[in-house]
């Protein structure tokens, strides 16, 4: 059983637009006409993650916005996006955006200082680890769009920017990269940008941003060099997954690793 990627992007519309509507599993596989078992799987394989994990990721992104954009309380947030407890909106957003709702309202005013100071950088390689046991993963970031700026680049667990990565690094144009001494394992590389000029709700926002994800994961093996990896950042897709990482977490994390500038900002261990 197939499904046309017209009938993906479909969904994926549907879903976008109905972001606050009740969407379970059944109604979602019957758009599609198939049978939840079904259309979970063919989901799984265009996206990467399930289809009831896409929905709450969107909502997700919904509640970041409404924190920068409107007055309402956390707990009025978490349930215009059809969480009835506070206590676990606050646990899910932390764990996937990388600090709480609160403390998310308020990193905008220190986002531009971040960005203004990997600016000011002369020296983008960050320390490498006394001891440097396993791969490296290493590769050259392209992109046909102009862009002058930073890119982020991080390995996740998942095929999804949410969380800290497991391993991440930043560099100050397109070009090569390099993530030291990544152990073995299964990883999925998301890379997104932020140029020069980007704003502090753009950056904790990023939803118009360069970006690209590996819909294959990278299997890390202990005794095995990895290829040369060509990573080609886009203008979004319509079946990008959100950015919910915090970004100015990003920064602030690497700043730190690059000579102890890192500020006084709660990040996710």
């Amino acid at each position: 059983m197939t499904t046309t990627t017209t009938e993906m992007d479909q969904i994926l519309t549907y879903i976008q637009e109905n972001i606050f509507e009740p969407l379970p599993l059944a109604k979602l596989a019957g758009q599609a006409a198939y049978s939840p078992y079904h259309f979970t799987r063919l989901f799984k394989e265009r996206m990467g993650i399930s289809p009831l994990y896409y929905v709450s990721s969107l909502r997700l992104q919904k509640a970041k916005n409404m924190l920068l954009h409107t007055n309402l309380s956390v707990r009025d947030i978490g349930m215009e996006i059809g969480q009835q407890s506070l206590g676990t909106f606050t646990t899910r957003f932390t764990q996937r955006v990388g600090m709480t709702p609160a403390q998310f309202r308020q990193t905008a005013p220190e986002a531009p200082r971040y960005l203004q100071m990997l600016k000011e950088l002369d020296n983008w390689r960050s320390p490498e680890p006394a001891l440097m046991n396993h791969s490296a993963v290493r590769g050259t970031v392209r992109s046909d769009q102009p862009f002058q700026g930073v890119v982020l680049i991080g390995l996740f667990p998942k095929p999804i920017p949410e969380g800290m990565p497991i391993y991440g690094t930043l560099i100050g144009s397109l070009g090569p990269f390099e993530i030291p001494n990544v152990k073995p394992g299964i990883y999925y590389l998301m890379a997104t940008t932020i140029s020069w000029s980007t704003g502090a709700i753009d950056m904790l926002l990023p939803q118009g941003t360069l970006r690209t994800r590996s819909h294959a994961a990278i299997v890390v093996h202990s005794s095995t060099e990895l290829p040369h990896l060509d990573v080609e950042l886009h203008p979004p897709k319509l079946d990008d997954p959100p950015i919910l990482i915090s970004l100015p977490v990003l920064m602030n994390n690497f700043l730190g690793r690059m000579g102890g500038k890192q500020t006084n900002v709660h990040v996710l261990k």
